[in-house]
């Protein structure tokens, strides 16, 4: 008896984006740009908070685009990097010179 296959359907298996982005970051960084704007409420403060809005827009889309789950790779890395375990094998061949730097 073969085994049955089961298709998975895109639309119940996509990445929470948002506007081509990571949700979350995508939003973040429009609230910081919205809350520039409307704190300062000067016309510098507006094209700072736009440029802010656009580059992050861009930064995210592209995050979104190489891997959408990218964010939390980021936040796996830095929850783990102090902690790297040592690599070395017992067939490693150490030179004299590393050998010595040890003592």
């Amino acid at each position: 008896m073969a085994l049955r296959s089961v298709p998975i359907r895109r639309a119940g298996n996509r990445d929470n984006l948002f506007m081509g982005g990571d949700r979350e970051l995508v939003m973040f960084a429009g609230l910081l740009a919205f809350a520039l704007i409307f704190s300062a409420q000067e016309v510098r403060a507006t094209l700072v908070g736009l440029v802010l809005w656009i580059a992050a827009l861009y930064a995210f889309r592209l995050m979104a685009k190489a891997d959408p789950k990218m964010r939390f790779v980021y936040i796996r890395h830095r929850r783990y990097k102090p902690y790297y375990p040592a690599r070395s094998t017992p067939f490693r061949e150490n030179t004299t010179s590393q050998g010595r730097q040890y003592q």
